[in-house]
């Protein structure tokens, strides 16, 4: 049972991502690593039951540090994807990453997430800076970015390792006067 939720509309909600998402987490990753692995680092290993306990153990820390917020994204109460909130709280600055299963991409699903903690992070927690960092080629998630009013600041090269190639990594940055 999840601490809180988030209701994100349309039978889609915000949850804590804590040790009772392990199993369905793991399943969705398995299902989608295909997919994973032309965008993320950590995708270019096989995943394991026990890295995704390992994974969310961590985050909970994190989470009582007050240095994450880690969150699943369900639909009508099943895990589809995961986002999450890093805070550099000696900073004020968080960086948001987010992924979601293949078959509720498209739906607007992310960019409700995304906003959901954008909010958290300015009202709640009163940070200075929200971040996204992009693949350059990745439409979708700068989609999100731009959707959202964020600001792109500009192009790291060759920053993010995918398997032996290395991307360009476009950042984007929100700050609370950004927002509409």
């Amino acid at each position: 049972m999840a601490l809180f939720t988030h209701d994100l509309g349309d039978g889609y909600d915000l949850a804590l991502r804590d040790t009772s998402t392990v199993d369905a987490v793991f399943a969705l990753t398995v299902a989608n690593i295909d997919r994973l692995r032309l965008w993320e680092p950590w995708a270019q290993h096989e995943p394991t039951r026990e890295a995704t306990v390992a994974f969310t153990v961590a985050s909970l820390h994190a989470l009582a540090e007050g240095t994450e917020v880690p969150c699943v994204i369900r639909y009508q109460g099943e895990p589809v994807g995961t986002i999450s909130l890093r805070i550099r709280t000696f900073t004020s600055v968080a960086e948001i990453g987010y992924w979601i299963d293949e078959a509720h991409e498209g739906r607007g699903v992310v960019t409700r997430a995304t906003r959901a903690l954008v909010d958290h992070a300015f009202d709640d927690l009163g940070l200075a800076r929200v971040e996204l960092h992009t693949a350059a080629h990745n439409a979708r998630s700068r989609g999100v970015a731009e959707r959202l009013g964020f600001v792109r600041e500009g192009t790291m090269r060759s920053a993010h390792p995918v398997g032996d190639e290395r991307h360009d990594m476009d950042l984007y940055a929100l700050l609370p006067s950004d927002r509409t």
